[in-house]
């Protein structure tokens, strides 16, 4: 994905749950199955993207956001970072921040 193309998506009034990952990482497959299921009963309200920390087009997002850890899941609407979760998360932690943070923007 191109930071451009990135940029726009985030941009968006939509939330969008970006995931930070490398393929070798354990916990970055292991929070997949979650990710998947997370696309399929919350499409409507969230976009999710994944960004491969090994491509070297994602550098720039990388230092920008502070990345660290692997794997990092960054939620963000209209351009603004309104969560950070590090590691193994689960279908149902993230279920939760995605309606706290509806909630939250709809108040």
């Amino acid at each position: 994905m191109k930071i451009a193309d990135f940029e726009n998506i985030i941009a968006t009034d939509r939330l969008t749950l970006v995931d930070f990952f490398q393929p070798w990482c354990g916990p970055c497959r292991a929070i997949d199955p979650a990710l998947e299921r997370l696309a399929l009963t919350m499409s409507h309200i969230c976009t999710i993207i994944k960004l491969n920390t090994i491509e070297r087009d994602h550098r720039v997002l990388i230092r920008r956001y502070n990345i660290v850890a692997i794997p990092s899941l960054l939620l963000f609407t209209r351009s603004e970072l309104l969560c950070r979760l590090t590691g193994i998360v689960s279908y149902d932690r993230l279920l939760a921040v995605i309606r706290e943070t509806q909630v939250v923007l709809e108040y």
